[in-house]
C-alpha cells in the first residue's frame, strides 16, 4: 500500500515513449497536492528550472529532506517502473511545472489532503536552512 506516482522530466530531444527519460518515484506523498507543493517549494528555493537534470537532483533532495529516513523515494527512468501499479500516475514536469499527467487507472479521484500553501511552508522550513535560505 502507498500513495505512489513517479514525476517524470522532460528531455529535450526525447519522445514521450522513451523509456529513459528520467524520473522520481514517490511511494508516499504522490497525490497532485503534494507534488504540486513540493514543486512550488523548489520554485521559491531558485532550484534552477532550465537544466531538468539539475531540477530532478534538487526536487529529489527537497522531498527526501521532508519525507525523511531512508525509503519511500527513488530515482531512475520511467522505463525501469511498471507504471500499472502507480496510484496517481506520472507527472509529466518541465521548468518545475506539471504539463501533462498520464498513468493514472479508471475511476481515479484526484487527492485533496493538503493546503497547499500550509504543506509548501512545511518543505520550506526543513529546506531553507539546507539551501541556504533565509
Amino acid at each position: 500500500m502507498g500513495n505512489r506516482a513517479i514525476i517524470a522530466f522532460k528531455e529535450p530531444k526525447a519522445k514521450r515513449n522513451d523509456k529513459q527519460i528520467p524520473c522520481i518515484y514517490l511511494h508516499w506523498n504522490g497525490g497532485r497536492d503534494s507534488v504540486e507543493s513540493f514543486l512550488e517549494a523548489a520554485r521559491r528555493l531558485d532550484v534552477r528550472s532550465t537544466d531538468q537534470n539539475y531540477s530532478m537532483a534538487r526536487l529529489t533532495q527537497i522531498i527526501s529532506n521532508y519525507i525523511g529516513g531512508t525509503l519511500s523515494i527513488g530515482c531512475s527512468t520511467v522505463g525501469d517502473w511498471a507504471l500499472d501499479f502507480l496510484d496517481n500516475g506520472v507527472y509529466w514536469v518541465d521548468n518545475l511545472e506539471i504539463y501533462d499527467r498520464t498513468d493514472t487507472y479508471e475511476g481515479y479521484e484526484e487527492q485533496k489532503n493538503h493546503n497547499q500553501e500550509t504543506m509548501v511552508q512545511e518543505i520550506l522550513e526543513i529546506n531553507e536552512p539546507i539551501f541556504g535560505g533565509k
